[in-house]
């Protein structure tokens, strides 16, 4: 995994439900002007006349899709979103510096404090509450989601650490995030959306007929037909079946056939997303998000967010090498059985 710490606020907008903030500057890219509209005409297209879209893209924020606990406002004002950035300058600057040899145990339980800002809450949630990350590897329907995680652990490893009864009986019931399957946190998508850990980058390539997109988590790799229909609807797919076309220049996403084994905020499989991906300007692309789930949410609600351009590489994510964990887990849960049973007798 290569480490790439959070530095700026970034902009993460959530339309139709309240939930997020967002900077001035992605609602300028929401509508541009004249003046942009004739400079995108500029930007590289493809031999068939379409934007081209293709290179390597850095989505990393510090903004998360829910507002965080203190937060009332929808939008967060200037000096709020200046005085989060430089609190998160600081935790990074302390967290970076070195640890003592002699330090103390953490306490019983881990840090129960709450958390200033949204990365600290995750870090703690990732077991940062006893070390379970180091900083140097850190730069989160209900009804439903709560039956499921009755029975179930939550696919995208948000509930890794435990588990109902059973949770641990195999390697097949463990998350597929956990299984190094696919990438927590909806990072493939859809929608794509950041992890706010690491591996934050997405690279798009692109021909006339097909639309790569590959995300640095976890390798997952999204591939859009352009044209065409649906598969048939007993054909589903843990990313869902994507089909493309191109709304002037604006390539529109419309993608179903989701299982259950992928829930997105405790969707169903009856999820339907709608992206749209457009160039705001040479170096950016703009990432707009609509999810439809009438089982799970009672209307349509829309968010997006600018996927800015990097130099940057991506790098492989080699998660199963010399990783012991889930074989450990499994040892650990037979281990308990067989202690609880010894009592019994």
């Amino acid at each position: 995994m290569h480490n790439r710490l959070l530095a700026l606020l970034g902009s993460l907008a959530i339309v139709g439900t309240a939930v997020t903030v967002a900077p001035g500057r992605l609602a300028a890219q929401a509508q541009p002007g004249t003046a942009a509209k004739a400079k995108a005409a500029t930007f590289p297209r493809t031999a068939g006349g379409h934007p081209d879209l293709q290179g390597t893209y850095d989505v990393a924020t510090m903004t998360p899709v829910e507002r965080t606990p203190g937060v009332k406002s929808l939008v967060l004002s200037k000096e709020e979103a200046a005085a989060l950035e430089l609190y998160e300058q600081q935790r990074q600057v302390k967290n970076d510096a070195p640890l003592a040899a002699d330090r103390g145990a953490p306490p019983v339980g881990g840090e129960t404090t709450t958390g200033k800002s949204y990365l600290e809450f995750l870090e703690r949630a990732g077991g940062g509450v006893v070390g379970g990350y180091n900083n140097f590897w850190i730069p989160a329907a209900r009804k439903r989601n709560a039956a499921f995680l009755a029975v179930a652990v939550s696919p995208d490893a948000g509930e890794a650490a435990t588990g109902p009864a059973g949770a641990f009986d195999g390697p097949e019931l463990r998350p597929l995030a956990e299984r190094c399957l696919m990438g927590f946190l909806s990072t493939a998508g859809p929608p794509a959306l950041p992890n706010y850990f690491y591996n934050n980058l997405k690279e798009i390539v692109q021909t006339p007929t097909r639309v790569m997109i590959l995300n640095e988590m976890v390798h997952d790799a999204r591939v859009v037909r352009i044209g065409g229909q649906h598969l048939p609807a007993n054909i589903r797919r843990w990313m869902g079946d994507s089909v493309g076309h191109w709304e002037g220049d604006t390539l529109v996403i419309d993608t179903t056939n989701f299982t259950g084994k992928t829930q997105f905020q405790g969707s169903s499989d009856q999820l339907h997303v709608v992206e749209r991906i457009s160039r705001a300007d040479a170096n950016t692309l703009l990432y707009r998000f609509t999810v439809d789930d009438p089982q799970t949410w009672d209307r349509p609600w829309t968010g997006e967010y600018p996927w800015v351009a990097t130099k940057e590489q991506l790098y492989e994510y080699a998660c199963h090498e010399g990783n012991y964990a889930l074989g450990d887990m499994l040892r650990g849960a037979r281990q308990m059985e067989a202690e609880a049973a010894a009592k019994k007798k």
